[in-house]
């Protein structure tokens, strides 16, 4: 059954360009914290119009993190997840078989800090030991990168530390600002807005290769589109399509200035504060895909992240194979030279 199941799919691969008729034009996607430069892209290619030139209509829906984005599709009020890429791992260890298609982020571009009343007493993440740390939403990826540095320490990532849904936004900020956090784990422009003013001492930072490096030991692959294996076996030309808009939006944040990226997307994102805006575009640049395309190494590497505190991962034979695909990007690069 799964020789046919990937047949099949392989044969949809080959079907043909986004040109080729659409099965549908309405996609309906789950995002978990769109204003955050983690999904940027998405947004760039919704303001950008670049998905209605592939022919599509897409609908976005926002929620608090990408664990819930992901309970909407499983749930089946959404059909496409922006998401992270480990979500699709994850849910393999709980036989549920999702595929990336195409990647947002080449780094998960997420910062753990710790308030400025813990930060004297903090030397390394054994010092979280009964901390209650924010995260965009219990089982996200932000939670996952205290999953895996408490795992790392020797801690219990499920009893030595309370974990609170905090969101991706001025929520966030306000949470931490407020006191109700000791330390909190998001995205940007939430943590340089933290960090610039002083409420928090960055400890843990996947922002840049060098941060990513020191705590995984490689780049990870981070947001991208992933959607049910069976979705895009009867979706290919959609998923296609989609794909043809991410890699465009990709190509065009790599040559765009910080200045081009706040012309573009909605005033809301800024947080009411445009040069804060700038800097933390300045700082995540590097982290954002320039191609779509999922390297096999970072594959590799963040299933191995993920043994360390998933049980349901550490117990499965997971079949990487089945977690990614390139064909869509591949394509979507030859027509978006």
């Amino acid at each position: 059954m799964r020789l046919l199941t990937l047949a099949a799919l392989a044969a949809a691969l080959i079907a043909g360009p986004a040109s080729a008729q659409l099965e549908r034009r309405d996609v309906h996607i789950a995002v978990g914290g769109k204003s955050a430069f983690y999904y940027l892209p998405l947004t760039v290619a919704e303001q950008l119009g670049y998905f209605r030139d592939e022919g599509l209509e897409v609908k976005i829906s926002d929620f608090a993190g990408g664990s819930a984005a992901l309970r909407a599709v499983v749930g089946g009020s959404a059909e496409v997840v922006s998401g992270a890429y480990e979500h699709t791992i994850s849910m393999q260890g709980r036989r549920q078989y999702m595929r990336a298609f195409v990647l947002q982020g080449r780094l998960p571009q997420i910062a753990l800090g710790v308030s400025k009343a813990k930060a004297g007493s903090y030397s390394s993440p054994k010092d979280l030991k009964g901390m209650k740390i924010g995260v965009s939403a219990p089982g996200s990826s932000t939670h996952n990168l205290v999953k895996q540095l408490l795992a790392k320490a020797g801690l219990d990532p499920d009893k030595d530390v309370s974990i609170v849904g905090a969101g991706i936004g001025s929520g966030a900020i306000a949470a931490m600002k407020s006191g109700q956090l000791d330390a909190i784990s998001n995205v940007d422009p939430v943590m340089t807005k933290l960090e610039l003013d002083g409420d928090v001492r960055i400890v843990a930072d996947t922002r840049s290769a060098k941060g990513t490096q020191a705590i995984w030991g490689a780049p990870l692959p981070a947001g991208c589109l992933y959607a049910p294996e069976a979705w895009l076996q009867k979706h290919p030309n959609v998923a296609q399509a989609l794909a043809s808009a991410i890699v465009r939006a990709d190509k065009w944040i790599a040559k765009a200035s910080a200045t081009d990226v706040a012309k573009v997307v909605p005033e809301s994102y800024l947080l009411g504060d445009r040069a804060l805006y700038l800097f933390s575009f300045d700082k995540v640049k590097e982290a954002i895909s320039p191609d779509g395309m999922i390297s096999d190494a970072g594959a590799k590497a963040t299933l191995e992240a993920l043994r360390a505190f998933d049980k349901d991962v550490k117990a499965a034979q997971i079949d990487l194979a089945r977690t990614y695909t390139n064909e869509f990007a591949k394509k979507a690069n030859a027509k978006h030279k």
